[in-house]
């Protein structure tokens, strides 16, 4: 399978983008990456080129770019470039770790959505306690949703976590202020009776602070509510990791403790960094789109090049297509 990566986009590219394409190409052998960017500047990273192919172009979406406006004017950029390769058939999907409004902007213009979907969701795979993760959608590609959008995630979402990772039946819970089933506003409300109706493994309500246990593996949210409890915790997170550096180098009692410590933090730490997961997939689109973290390394570039290969490897969109037409059938 071909894939197309944005070589330019994220705080360390393009470095840390050809190193996890060089990863990933030695990984799996099935797989061929066509970096999309400054051919130069690619290059002084390149170490191999089996199965690895470079797209030139000079031109690059910022980060301070304004998403619709810089795809429709950027037509040659590094970002836009990769999603014409999924739209012109040359490769099965992209991963960009540049500017998320752009991707999804990308994602809709030049991809296209998957007809039957109005809303594509933004979703990645949050750590839990267990070890397990979780599929968190939308974490913000709309900040406003009707039930029937959240209907439409909690089948992609299902579909993506029993194809791509594996889990027979995935418990689909809807994020609410508790868990009986009155609880919430009216969107989550008329929400539960679609999915309780739905052909899924609707569990029912799930709330925010059980999420990290592992109280769902999917859990659905609009988009506003869904981004509002990603980056809390995302600080969350990074403020106890803070804390704790500072309460273990306070002292040379504490210091000689976190020697000791050291190695159950760093695998403590690794199981709670979501980048191990992949990237965000953008669901709902004709071909897998990822979006890998702004400040990817080599291996969260390389997990989310993974993520994208078993989204297409498992044929997810054209199984959500095929989902979404029955259900259309059904209501009909």
């Amino acid at each position: 399978m071909r894939l197309a990566v944005d070589a330019m986009g994220g705080d360390h590219a393009p470095k840390e983008i050809v190193l996890g394409a060089m990863k990933a190409v030695e990984k799996y052998s099935d797989i061929h990456i066509i970096l999309v960017g400054d051919e130069k500047r690619i290059r002084e990273h390149l170490a191999i080129e089996e199965r690895i192919e470079i797209l030139h172009t000079e031109e690059v979406i910022l980060g301070t770019d304004e998403p619709v406006r810089a795809v429709r004017r950027k037509k040659n950029a590094s970002m836009v470039l990769a999603a014409r390769q999924v739209a012109d058939g040359l490769a099965d999907a992209c991963i960009s770790a540049g500017n998320t409004g752009a991707l999804m902007a990308s994602g809709l213009f030049v991809v296209g959505r998957i007809d039957g979907i109005e809303r594509p969701a933004l979703a990645p795979t949050l750590p839990t306690v267990g070890g397990e993760g979780f599929l968190l959608l939308d974490v913000g590609a709309n900040a406003d949703a009707r039930p029937e959008h959240l209907l439409q995630y909690a089948i992609m979402g299902s579909i993506y976590c029993e194809k791509a990772r594996g889990i027979a039946s995935p418990r689909v819970g809807l994020l609410n202020i508790g868990t009986e089933e009155k609880k919430g506003n009216e969107l989550v409300r008329n929400t539960y009776g679609l999915l309780k109706g739905a052909d899924i493994n609707f569990i029912g309500n799930v709330e925010a602070r059980d999420l990290l246990e592992g109280a769902a593996d999917v859990v659905v949210a609009d988009g506003f509510t869904g981004n509002m409890v990603l980056k809390t915790i995302e600080g969350t997170a990074m403020s106890v990791f803070k804390m704790l550096k500072t309460a273990l180098t306070s002292s040379f009692k504490s210091k000689m403790a976190a020697a000791i410590l050291k190695p159950d933090l760093v695998d403590l730490k690794n199981k709670m960094d979501y980048t191990e997961y992949g990237g965000a997939g953008l669901f709902g689109l004709k071909a897998p789109v990822i979006k890998a973290h702004g400040s990817s390394d080599a291996n969260a570039m390389f997990n989310s090049i993974r993520q994208a290969r078993e989204m297409v490897e498992k044929n997810v969109s054209e199984t959500i297509r095929t989902a979404i037409e029955k259900t259309q059938e059904l209501n009909q």
